[in-house]
């Protein structure tokens, strides 16, 4: 019985290619010494999966950045902006794409699926030449093989790599990208028929994208695109591989009877109703690639449940024609479980890291085959046992406030503009107000001081002293930029979720369970593992030290309940409204408390809101019915006076426009520079937005340092879709990642050109 991963985190275990990354990025390593770490971080992890009997282990699933920035590098789809002549894409065009550079900005990022992973969006249009540019599938084959390991080289999908993509600026917004096709194909045979001449024997294409609804003509484009293909992947066997929700109807017909394809991979973890399909009808003769191991949460597999399922297929596809693997790639998990020396046993025992995935994999496929090892499987049944029956797992009055929620839809009693205007008359801000999104850069001194004191190097004192004069340096700062509404920089934090979820009651936390986000950048979800409530005020004592530094009005800041959920591993034993639920109680009482201290602005970021929608539209309704009535929870107590901020980055917001109004917040700050300011086009369209409203004026995510025009004619744009008295200007998002070097030029010109404006606008007066 053959074992099978669809994918493997690339940032190494304890985050050996971020470092490796950002080096480089600052010219204190070389590209060979950039190189030698990615080529032993491929190398470990095929030797991990060879070694723990994986038969079909994956290439070219390692990128420096991003899998379809990786196509568009192969397809040679590079913005002529990036002044590309050709050849072999190297590391000068290839970070450009992904980060801007001093001349140009980034391509846009967005959100991979509803997964908190972000992908670089190719630009594509009629005028695109595409050309044969980089070969590193082929490369990364031929290493693993030097290495004595045969892999299944992955590529994105050819019919989803267009789908993902977005129409170059300058050409028609409804321009057809799947006219392209006959275009890429050609450069998909050429790689192709290298990996046949190296000796590969299997190829898989990731074609996600057929989880979503998809009209009849985008579905033709996958009988046009592998029908084109078929004759080139003659002699060999090819797997298309899905991932993240059940495969349609439609879909699942077209998708079995794909020309030239001889195995489909499908995530049964999350696409519980693909088994139905299964059951009804599998092509005789063909592999099914089983995903009954979860690749996007932490928990152990229940290996008796899965066992089950794979016992019922075999008798549908055949003994010899069913593959255990992966419900996607383990790029969306934590690395190894070996690293969390801290973590409580009990709570340890209940998880599984992409290392023990790859164990629990090959586990199956034994037992499968007859060679069970029993006493693994008795030593999970323990641990799937206590978890479900430990005592602190549940919380009765938790519980039961929760369930009480059912009885209101928690609106405040007053509407938003009369709450606008109670809040001008306290705040009294000018037009076009200013503020920043919550963080200022993280200094290696910031991190140094809260590393030592959780290791208890210095005292609590020593500790509050340090952050209190961080404090007063970013609010003296913006004092002197003269932005409108301060925030504390949030020194204190070291991420707007595990902050929170280590003060919430059933948390836990790993200490090096990181996960890729974009590029470098990586996040360590908490784990949310029994029911949430919060037994102390968590953000309140430097909300009230920083207002205390100021006479001008200072943001509280908190992480909003959706964001909490979906930035977190969530326990998989109830359903994920339940957990949201009880979150948002617990920021309740964080903004009751905070308002009580004298805090009258608070922001209470849903950065995450967008990125937890299904991704097929009939499912779509509930969720953003319990998502926007967490947030109203948040809130529904506090006065007309208290302005509620929220902020939401990295999404298209376009098509959940009406969920947003409903949210019911004062003011809402969200990313917009990036994608080509595609936010506003909502309000072309003539949406009504009364609330205030602050479209982002420049991409943190990049270095880059915009002119005060740039911003001013940024502003101009908004200003012909919105009314003046809601508009607010910030940056697109929070700082911390950026240098001050970078970040006080960008804020300067970001205040002079509201200035700028305000100064237009009372002469046309």
């Amino acid at each position: 019985m053959a074992s099978h991963i669809v994918g493997y985190p690339r940032m190494g275990p304890k985050r050996e290619l971020k470092f490796a990354l950002e080096s480089f990025w600052d010219k204190k390593s070389s590209a060979e010494d950039l190189q030698k770490v990615a080529a032993d971080l491929r190398s470990s992890i095929w030797k991990q999966m060879a070694d723990a009997g994986i038969k079909y282990i994956p290439s070219n699933t390692f990128s420096y950045y991003d899998q379809v920035l990786d196509t568009t590098a192969l397809l040679g789809a590079v913005p002529p902006r990036y002044g590309w002549n050709g050849g072999e894409i190297g590391f000068d065009t290839y970070f450009s794409m992904a980060r801007g550079n001093a001349s140009v900005p980034a391509m846009e990022m967005t959100k991979w699926f509803d997964t908190n992973y972000h992908f670089i969006v190719p630009e594509l249009g009629p005028e695109v030449n595409f050309s044969y540019a980089s070969h590193k599938a082929v490369e990364e084959y031929k290493e693993a093989k030097a290495l004595g390991v045969e892999t299944v080289p992955v590529l994105v999908g050819p019919v989803s790599y267009l789908l993902l993509s977005k129409p170059a600026k300058g050409v028609e917004k409804n321009f057809n990208i799947l006219s392209l096709l006959g275009k890429i194909l050609p450069i998909y045979k050429q790689v192709i028929c290298e990996l046949k001449a190296a000796g590969a024997s299997w190829i898989q294409l990731d074609e996600p994208t057929l989880v979503k609804d998809l009209d009849s003509h985008k579905l033709q484009a996958f009988i046009e695109a592998y029908a084109e293909l078929e004759s080139t992947l003659s002699g060999l066997n090819v797997l298309v591989e899905t991932y993240f929700a059940d495969v349609p109807a439609e879909a699942y017909k077209i998708l079995t009877s794909l020309r030239g394809v001889t195995a489909y991979g499908f995530d049964l973890v999350r696409g519980t109703q693909t088994l139905d399909l299964i059951n009804r009808e599998f092509p005789k003769g063909k592999y099914l690639f089983a995903g009954v191991v979860d690749g996007r949460n932490i928990w152990a597999n229940d290996l008796a449940a899965s066992l089950s399922t794979l016992e019922t297929l075999e008798g549908i596809v055949g003994k010899d024609k069913l593959v255990v693997s992966t419900s996607s790639s383990l790029l969306h998990t934590a690395v190894d479980l070996v690293n969390e020396t801290k973590l409580d046993q009990e709570i340890k025992s209940w998880l599984a890291f992409a290392a023990q995935k790859v164990v629990e994999v090959n586990a199956l496929a034994k037992a499968l085959a007859g060679q069970k090892d029993e006493a693994f499987f008795s030593a999970n049944a323990a641990a799937q046992a206590s978890r479900k029956c430990s005592p602190r797992v549940t919380n009765e009055a938790v519980q039961k406030a929760a369930a009480a929620l059912k009885d209101s839809d928690h609106r405040r009693a007053t509407n938003v503009s009369a709450r606008l205007d109670a809040q001008q008359k306290k705040l009294n801000l000018p037009i076009l107000p200013t503020t920043t999104i919550g963080s200022f850069p993280q200094t290696i001194e910031l991190r140094r001081v809260r590393r030592e004191f959780k290791a208890k190097k210095i005292s609590e004192e020593e500790y509050v002293k340090a952050i209190t004069e961080e404090i007063n340096k970013v609010v003296k700062l913006q004092e002197e930029l003269d932005i409108d509404v301060l925030v504390h920089g949030e020194p204190e934090r070291n991420d707007m979720v595990e902050y929170f979820g280590e003060q919430l009651s059933g948390f836990a936390f790993t200490v090096n369970g990181w996960v890729q986000s974009y590029g470098s950048r990586c996040v360590k979800p908490p784990i949310i593992y029994g029911d949430v409530s919060r037994p102390n005020p968590m953000t309140v004592f430097w909300s009230s030290t920083a207002q205390s530094l100021t006479a001008r009005p200072m943001k509280g800041m908190l992480t909003g309940p959706v964001t909490i959920l979906n930035w977190s591993f969530v326990r998989n034993d109830q359903p994920r409204f339940k957990t949201c639920y009880q979150i948002a109680l617990a920021i309740k009482d964080e903004v009751e408390d905070l308002e009580k201290a004298g805090i009258s602005v608070i922001q209470i970021d849903e950065a995450a809101l967008r990125e937890g929608l299904p991704l097929r539209k009939s499912e779509e309704a509930f969720y953003l019915e319990w998502a926007v009535h967490s947030f109203r929870i948040t809130n529904v107590g506090v006065k007309d006076t208290t302005q509620i901020h929220t902020h939401m980055c990295y999404s298209n917001f376009n098509d959940i426009i009406h969920s947003i109004i409903d949210m019911d917040a004062d003011v809402i700050t969200i990313e917009n520079s990036r994608s080509d300011e595609k936010l506003l086009s909502v309000f072309r369209e003539g949406v009504k937005y009364g609330a205030g409203i602050g479209p982002g004026v420049y991409d943190i995510h990049s270095p880059r340092i915009p002119s005060t025009e740039e911003i001013a004619d940024r502003i101009n744009k908004m200003l012909a879709v919105l009314e003046t008295n809601i508009l607010w200007v910030n940056p697109d998002c929070g700082l911390k990642t950026r240098k001050y070097t970078e970040v006080k030029p960008a804020l300067k010109n970001m205040v002079d050109a509201a200035k700028l404006l305000r100064t237009q606008l009372a002469s046309t007066k």
